[in-house]
């Protein structure tokens, strides 16, 4: 049986938003900005700094000071734990943390490489949701209110995570093969998490062998 839900999503396609609708209908926990805070507690930053690493690379600069910093005897001394904290202490976090609500299941995640860490597991399912430029931009834009920005943010959120999920696991994203459906979220919310149950209710009947 189908207990994890997971979405992914390009940016700007609603996922956060059909992610919290899908929970509601199903009664299971969101595992969305929720996840972001459990891993800046363990991490000891704030949830902003955390913010700043998700699903992105950190800058060569940084990568390339990192390995003389990591080869220093002298390097606790200049950087606190906010310098510390960076994509490859994320990643290792972010894995411990989706690890552990996955054994209680029943719940709805959102992006941060659910997808590849319960990979292997047999009660997810997964859904990629995608849109038109336009529709993505008009989604941006409504919450950045700055023209500028919503285009930046839609032409280059989603580039960073091709690096993201190419630096840590190795494939491109988005990764076919892990999903059981990709939907275009052009059609509406609402439609999109009717389709996304049904399918889940689908593949629950399959496994069990009910019509």
């Amino acid at each position: 049986m189908k207990r994890i839900l997971i979405i992914e999503r390009e940016y700007g396609a609603g996922g956060s938003i059909i992610a919290k609708k899908a929970a509601e209908r199903l009664g299971w926990k969101l595992l969305d900005h929720i996840l972001t805070e459990e891993i800046a507690q363990l991490a000891r930053v704030s949830p902003e700094v955390c913010e700043q690493h998700e699903e992105k690379v950190d800058p060569w600069l940084y990568r390339l000071a990192k390995v003389f910093w990591r080869g220093s005897q002298q390097s606790t001394a200049h950087f606190s734990t906010a310098d510390v904290f960076d994509t490859d202490c994320l990643v290792s976090l972010t894995e411990q943390v989706v690890k552990k609500h996955a054994e209680v299941g029943h719940c709805v995640m959102v992006g941060r490489g659910a997808a590849y860490f319960l990979r292997d597991r047999r009660d997810t399912f997964c859904v990629f949701l995608y849109a038109s430029r336009e529709a993505k931009f008009r989604r941006v834009l409504a919450v950045e209110k700055h023209e500028a920005k919503a285009i930046e943010l839609v032409d280059t959120v989603d580039e960073q995570r091709v690096e993201f999920i190419k630096r840590y696991f190795g494939v491109h994203w988005p990764s076919r093969h892990l999903y059981h459906a990709m939907l275009n979220t052009d059609i509406g919310e609402d439609a999109v998490v009717d389709i996304i149950l049904q399918l889940m209710d689908l593949a629950n009947k399959r496994e069990t062998g009910t019509s």
